[in-house]
């Protein structure tokens, strides 16, 4: 007669053995921190509850005994978090910081996104970038409709081409990062920043494809150490 092996106390109790869409870590990859309870969050932090308890459970406990405040829990101290079994002196000086993390963060005024709705702000950025380049690079800038920087992509180092900058890419990390406007830079290491004719070609190649995605292509920028080349001012987009 067939046996079944027995389960350890613990099995039960192992975030592994739950559903993979209940499990914190793999619940936040799929859909962000936001969807996850303060429980959850604070059981990704100390990884491990007890043998009869996750560390969601262990975490629901605690907050339960805080009001299921976290200010409350915040002002818990080392010892008081140890207490709890399940809870050593790493994992308490773990949710001691995290907590103060969240104070510090709350205490902190966002920062200020640069304005690059300019090629001369545009320049500004990117010249300490690329004045002492001896091969090409290009880069985009990242807005959203304010003009404000979201983050700035290095494309291709080495040329300028159709074929170097892949307007499938631009396109992707706009769309990753919620972009809705974006301005194409490349420096030219000879001095000279007129557009050559691959400059003229990616340009309209890229505009066009991003009124397709409804993204407002504001500028393509070209960077010599010292001055610069902008087809919108130019007229040319």
């Amino acid at each position: 007669m067939e046996q079944n092996t027995p389960k350890s106390k613990s099995d039960g109790f192992a975030i592994t053995n739950w559903a993979e869409e209940d499990r914190p870590r793999e619940k936040l990859m799929a859909h962000g921190a936001a969807a996850l309870s303060d429980s959850e969050l604070l059981g990704i932090l100390i990884g491990s509850g007890t043998p009869k308890e996750s560390a969601v459970a262990l975490m629901q406990r605690i907050l339960g005994d805080c009001d299921n405040n976290l200010n409350t829990l915040g002002k818990r101290s080392i010892h008081e978090l140890m207490q709890y079994k399940g809870i050593g002196e790493a994992k308490a000086i773990t949710i001691v910081a995290a907590c103060e993390l969240g104070k510090r963060r709350q205490a902190t005024a966002p920062a200020e996104r640069p304005d690059m709705g300019s090629a001369e702000a545009v320049y500004g950025f990117m010249h300490p970038k690329m004045q002492d380049l001896d091969t090409e690079e290009a880069w985009v800038l990242l807005m959203n409709q304010r003009f404000r920087l979201i983050k700035a992509v290095r494309l291709s180092h080495g040329g300028l081409s159709e074929t170097a900058v892949d307007v499938r890419v631009i396109l992707r990390e706009a769309l990753l990062a919620n972009a809705t406007v974006l301005t194409l830079v490349h420096n030219h290491p000879s001095g000279t920043c007129r557009p050559s004719g691959d400059d003229d070609r990616l340009t309209f190649k890229l505009k066009k494809a991003c009124e397709t995605m409804r993204i407002y292509m504001v500028d393509h920028v070209i960077v010599t150490d010292g001055k610069y080349f902008s087809y919108a001012e130019e007229g040319k987009i």
